[in-house]
């Protein structure tokens, strides 16, 4: 069973009973802007006792991706073999008032664009460029348990289900210039931080209220794991009209006799322009 399956199946189990309904779990409350108490939370206890996986958190904050699963009973040999390594950053979402998950068309993945290949290094500072999954998840308090939360909503997917631009990836996490000597006195900087936006899929209806990974392994079912498939998410790239498939998997126990659907570019798709929003603006009373 490769990486991103064991992960998954570990996952539905922690969070969810066998009727598919949130298991409530504690997680202590956030100590400052930087602090990851659910990334510390999948490392320590949900993703800890994978048998014969080792999970690695990231070494500090503002690093990706938040974690590293790789097999601690062989020698790496292939970074880009999911059964051997697998870098998974994790995408914490809320919940509406109104009911769906928050920014279903698209979700802030700021200085660092989502990838199916990431760049990370061993012990020696070499980079070493392994495949990328993620982790979006929906929390919500539990009801009448305090200090709880649930995950109402839960699907680890390919990276390359939202990206496969490797040389672009690179573009932005490599090293920028900065603009200097900025300002009437010329102490000023820009440091061209970009800030990204790429496509939330649990903004897909069929991914709400629900535990899903999607991968781009179409025989995950034929192996021994308890995953049945239940849909097939097909993307189209624009610039050549070629489809990428991908299929939604879910534990055996969630999933219905029906034959898996088929979705092309389910993704909501936003009314975006190469204009930003200007800032707001202060507007004085009237009576001023």
């Amino acid at each position: 069973m490769d990486l991103p399956a064991a992960a998954f199946l570990r996952l539905r189990q922690h969070f969810f009973d066998a009727a598919g309904r949130p298991i409530p779990f504690p997680l202590r409350e956030k100590r400052h802007t930087q602090d990851d108490p659910f990334g510390e939370f999948l490392v320590t206890r949900a993703l800890a006792d994978l048998p014969a996986v080792s999970c690695v958190g990231a070494p500090g904050p503002l690093i990706t991706p938040d974690l590293i699963l790789f097999r601690s009973d062989r020698t790496l040999d292939r970074a880009d073999d999911l059964r051997q390594i697998v870098g998974i950053e994790v995408k914490k979402l809320e919940r509406t008032e109104r009911g769906p998950v928050a920014r279903t068309s698209g979700v802030d993945f700021n200085t660092t664009p989502p990838c199916g290949r990431i760049r990370v290094y061993d012990a020696n500072d070499d980079p070493m460029d392994v495949r990328g999954f993620y982790l979006f998840v929906c929390l919500e308090p539990a009801e009448g348990v305090l200090g709880s939360m649930i995950a109402s909503s839960l699907a680890l997917v390919d990276g390359n289900l939202l990206n496969e631009d490797f040389e672009y990836y690179l573009s932005i996490t490599g090293q920028r210039e900065k603009r200097i000597g900025l300002g009437t006195f010329s102490d000023g900087a820009d440091r061209q931080r970009p800030m990204l936006i790429f496509p939330n899929p649990l903004g897909i209806a069929e991914l709400d209220h629900s535990a899903t990974l999607v991968h781009s392994d179409p025989d995950l079912s034929s192996s021994p794991a308890p995953l049945t498939p239940s849909f097939r998410l097909r993307r189209r790239v624009p610039s050549t009209g070629e489809v990428r498939t991908f299929i939604g998997y879910r534990h055996a126990m969630d999933a219905t006799a029906e034959p898996p659907t088929d979705m092309l570019d389910p993704f909501p798709a936003p009314r975006r322009t190469t204009r930003t929003v200007p800032r707001g603006r202060f507007r004085l009373p009237s009576a001023f």
